[in-house]
């Protein structure tokens, strides 16, 4: 499956990573997710492969988180199931969006498209790419491990008359993280997949990042045999960021055209905006 990348500057130094959704790709992947134990057992007594068990089990209880955060979601204004809910956001806003990014590059995705501002360089943008997998890899990694040293202390929490909040929370983050990890390493060897000779026509390989970050050098950038990437140079968006540049980074409304226009979330690219 072909996933598509858009890149771009929000403010500044701050760059946005996103993945175009189709609606319909998504309904698919869900649909082969257990729904029920019995399925569930069922498809794991007719595979022989731990990994592939182990990822229909991960699966299977994010499944029911979910269905649970959609019914915490309908309930009542003013029950304690909203007011639960109404903390959920709360602590979902803190969520770093690269680790939302990585977390949507998931293992069935073959190949990316990356798009890109025209006026951009795309040896520099192939390396941010690479410099958020990269980092991705490593702190997600921690946080996983750290994660699931808390879900013993946490469950301890069971005993209360109350729901576990906290042991819901730290195994939500823990299967969060993991799937970040997961779609660091996807993402890394996607584009790390090819040498730069095979795909970028560039003159000058010698050239310093800041030169490169000017925008002056244009090159277009074609898939080659075996390439698992493909860099995607847009006119399109290249004039959405020329017309919604402000002193403090993209307009809101030039946000919501490019959005709108490759199929982004909103509240993720807000989020690139103003990260420190």
């Amino acid at each position: 499956m072909r996933a598509r990348l858009v890149v771009f500057p929000v403010r500044g130094r701050n760059w946005c990573f996103s993945r175009s959704i189709d609606p319909s790709i998504a309904e698919d992947a869900s649909a082969y997710t257990p729904s029920s134990l019995k399925e569930l057992w069922k498809k794991i007594s007719s595979s022989n492969s731990n990994a592939h068990n182990a990822e229909l089990l991960i699966d299977f209880v994010s499944n029911k988180m979910n269905r649970a955060w959609m019914g915490l979601e309908k309930a009542p204004e003013g029950s304690l199931k909203n007011k639960i809910h109404g903390l959920g956001l709360k602590l979902l806003a803190r969520v770093k969006p690269s680790e939302i990014f990585l977390k949507s590059i998931s293992k069935e995705v073959t190949d990316v498209e990356i798009t890109y501002p025209s006026s951009l360089n795309p040896r520099l943008v192939r390396r941010r790419l690479r410099h958020i997998a990269m980092r991705g890899a490593a702190s997600h990694k921690g946080y996983f491990y750290g994660s699931v040293s808390l879900l013993p202390l946490t469950s301890a929490f069971t005993v209360l008359p109350l729901p576990n909040i906290p042991f819901f929370w730290v195994l939500f983050r823990t299967y969060s993280h993991w799937r970040a990890l997961q779609g660091s390493e996807k993402l890394l060897q996607l584009v790390s997949d090819c040498p730069h000779a095979e795909n970028l026509d560039i003159p000058n390989m010698k050239e310093s990042e800041s030169e490169i970050e000017t925008g002056d050098s244009k090159h277009e950038v074609h898939k080659t045999r075996g390439s698992k990437w493909v860099l995607q140079p847009s006119k399109e968006l290249e004039e959405l960021l020329h017309n919604g540049d402000e002193n403090d980074g993209l307009s809101k409304c030039a946000i919501s055209k490019i959005c709108k226009t490759f199929n982004l979330n909103k509240i993720d690219i807000i989020k690139f905006k103003h990260k420190m």
